[in-house]
């Protein structure tokens, strides 16, 4: 979905068929550097570094018993995502 909407698409997110967000494109020069921090001072995002942790192909992966997030992924398909 990131993809199509660096090429420009709007994106509405829906959850059980209602609408909860929209994902737009930033225009180049739309947000400058400091808006970026602000949002991130309040909280709201955080600015990524391009870097993952030293450790982070070791630590372990998370435990999903019951396939939670496999039936997760499947319904969603299902449902044309």
């Amino acid at each position: 979905m990131l993809s199509r909407v660096k090429g420009g698409e709007e994106i509405i997110v829906t959850e059980r068929g209602l609408p909860i967000a929209r994902i737009v494109p930033i225009r180049a020069g739309e947000m400058g550097t400091e808006q970026w921090r602000d949002l991130e001072r309040q909280g709201l995002m955080r600015l990524g570094t391009g870097r993952l942790p030293k450790d982070f192909s070791k630590l372990p992966r998370p435990k999903d018993p019951g396939a939670s997030v496999r039936k997760a992924v499947i319904a969603e398909r299902e449902e044309g995502w």
